[in-house]
């Protein structure tokens, strides 16, 4: 019989929701409930889609585990509306939610900062766009909407045709697509924890780039935690995580993705503050690379809302 909990009272791990990434979604939200119950605290499932919000004030839950990816959850929309009802919640305050996951906001603090990142430019949907410049300026592309994760609707393109395609099918997610000069090299993945930063991984696979095949399809994609990389590199990939996740105001917990190109520089790509918790997931990878178990970082991450 485990031991109860009851230091959190009872906690909704919300899950599912509307966005494109609900399907990934359910599963990090399922894997945290069943961890949160071995460790003996009173958990239960909440899926926004089904349910309002309201109703965790109705089932009296003192504090929220948010294992929503994407637009609704991801975006400060959720952490909002908590704020509101009083709720105490994991990971980053509306502010830092927001940002991190505005890919072209990110860029234009990360270019502010002067921290490294790949060149870019926005294209509107209503303003039109000139495909054969920017393939004139960048040679070849990697084509982002603004607002989603998982890397849903990204493309990659180095025709003028092509980056048309890529446009017109990211502009079915998002008015604004990142255009991000494409970066041919080794892909790395840094998890902040609290204040500590997690062993780096690098993720390799046979895929164009690390898509969302690769990263919940695919038995061919391959991680390597820690990463092997120079000690000096390990701190700089570090260094420069926590340097973005404290820019865009991010907190509690998350992952920097991050690439090295064939120039041997380390680029810096995106913020996630909700990232994935399945079994293939990196962050529960990362921190077990550091002694740290599955059970062991979902109670860390709730400590946080103490």
């Amino acid at each position: 019989m485990t031991q109860k909990n009851k230091q959190f009272g009872k906690v909704a791990v919300l899950l599912g929701g509307n966005s494109a990434e609900r399907e990934v979604s359910l599963k990090s939200g399922q894997a945290i409930l069943a961890a949160l119950i071995k460790q003996g605290v009173d958990a239960i499932a909440f899926d926004p889609k089904d349910q309002s919000l309201w109703q965790l004030k109705e089932l009296a839950v003192d504090r929220v585990f948010i294992a929503l990816h994407g637009r609704g959850g991801e975006d400060g929309t959720v952490q909002g509306a908590l704020e509101f009802m009083n709720l105490p919640y994991t990971g980053s305050n509306v502010l830092g939610s927001a940002l991190a996951m505005d890919k072209i906001r990110c860029k234009h603090l990360f270019k502010s900062a002067g921290l490294s990142t790949a060149p870019y430019a926005v294209v509107d949907a209503k303003k039109g766009f000139d495909s054969n410049a920017i393939i004139n300026e960048f040679k070849k592309v990697m084509v982002k909407p603004s607002h989603e994760g998982s890397s849903i609707g990204m493309a990659q393109a180095q025709t003028a045709q092509q980056l048309d395609e890529a446009l017109n099918n990211a502009f079915k997610f998002d008015s604004q697509v990142l255009v991000e000069q494409w970066i041919s090299g080794r892909e790395f993945t840094i998890t902040v924890l609290g204040d500590e930063v997690q062993p780096v991984i690098e993720m390799t696979t046979p895929h164009g780039f690390y898509d969302y095949q690769a990263k919940y399809q695919s038995n061919t994609t391959q991680y390597h935690c820690p990463a092997q990389i120079s000690d000096k590199d390990t701190q700089k990939l570090q260094a420069m995580a926590l340097a973005a996740f404290d820019l865009v105001g991010a907190s509690g917990w998350g992952r920097v993705d991050a690439m090295q190109g064939s120039d041997g520089e380390y680029y810096l790509l995106e913020v996630n503050t909700v990232p994935g918790m399945t079994e293939k997931s990196l962050v529960p990878m990362a921190a077990k690379a550091n002694g740290v178990n599955f059970e062991q970082l979902v109670v860390r991450i709730l400590e946080q809302t103490l």
